[in-house]
């Protein structure tokens, strides 16, 4: 977590790049996806970076370049490989561009009749041999494919937040995903520097089940009064050696987001311990979703231009 991967590429005729990929296809350009083709771009691939409208792709291409300079400012990448990075990324409006591409990461947001729909477009456009890989964090990756015409070739790869920072990934096979795909997929984020544990195909996988456990005990512990976030936080951080606490990661992860996936995870196993806290569907009705609007379990003011 404290190192950037993939800063230098590998010297031509060694470069696992050659048996992957050389051009990367991101559909969805929110914060994952702009950190995906940030990650992809410094590892040294053609990267294209999609959304359905301008505005949206030209803020993901403006998050890829805060990641990689802030990346800079911690000592991680030089400026020249920052600029060099930023040289190979390419905005796109829909997903036609997608044709040409070895590997599409599909980062949209987490609604399973959003991720069906991007396959069964993605199905038409692309040739026989490229990858889809969906970054889902918590739906069925076997149910995302069933909308492909081929599901064989669908594959989780889920990269976390924020990606230039997070060395891990977990490669996701469909019940249909083929042994080869599953292996490009495994290379593909090896040659970015991840390192890769794979998961069956269940709600949550590892680590998205473990932590909304970790996080909805800790709303449950402030709702019942328990102790304030605060001491909860550094009960967390002290006690456990965990880097933030969960409140901090709540706030980071959106708390819509951990809502959206403690429902998959209660519709998947039924187990009173996915049950959502209160507080959590009390606060995303209120709009505190944590970071992304400014106010969570805490406050964040508005960034200065420049800062």
């Amino acid at each position: 977590m404290t190192t950037v991967s993939g800063t230098e590429p590998l010297e031509t005729g060694s470069d696992p790049r050659q048996s992957v990929s050389r051009r990367i296809f991101v559909a969805g350009a929110g914060i994952m996806g702009s950190g995906i083709a940030a990650q992809a771009a410094l590892g040294g691939y053609a990267v294209t970076l999609e959304d359905v409208n301008e505005e949206f792709a030209r803020r993901g291409l403006d998050n890829a370049r805060r990641a990689l300079e802030s990346a800079s400012k911690r000592g991680k990448v030089s400026p020249a490989n920052v600029q060099v990075a930023l040289g190979r990324i390419d905005v796109a409006i829909g997903l036609r561009r997608a044709e040409g591409a070895d590997i599409v990461v599909e980062a949209a947001p987490e609604k399973l009749e959003i991720k069906r729909a991007l396959f069964e477009e993605l199905s038409g456009i692309v040739g026989p041999s490229t990858i889809l890989a969906t970054n889902t964090s918590s739906l069925p990756v076997t149910s995302i494919a069933s909308a492909a015409v081929d599901p064989g070739r669908v594959v989780g790869i889920h990269f976390f937040n924020p990606v230039l920072q997070m060395e891990l990934v977990e490669v996701i096979p469909g019940l249909h995903t083929r042994p080869e795909v599953v292996a490009r997929a495994s290379e593909f984020a090896r040659s970015l520097g991840k390192s890769v544990v794979t998961s069956k195909d269940t709600p949550g996988f590892v680590t998205t089940r473990a932590l909304a456990v970790l996080g909805n005990e800790a709303a449950w512990m402030l709702y019942e009064g328990t102790a304030t976030k605060e001491d909860i936080d550094v009960a967390y951080k002290l006690g456990f050696h965990h880097p933030m606490g969960p409140f901090e990661l709540l706030d980071l992860v959106g708390l819509d987001t951990t809502v959206a996936i403690l429902d998959v995870l209660w519709d998947g196993f039924r187990d009173s311990k996915y049950r959502t806290c209160p507080l959590l569907r009390s606060m995303v009705a209120a709009g505190k979703l944590g970071r992304k609007s400014g106010s969570g379990f805490y406050e964040y003011p508005p960034k200065v231009a420049g800062a």
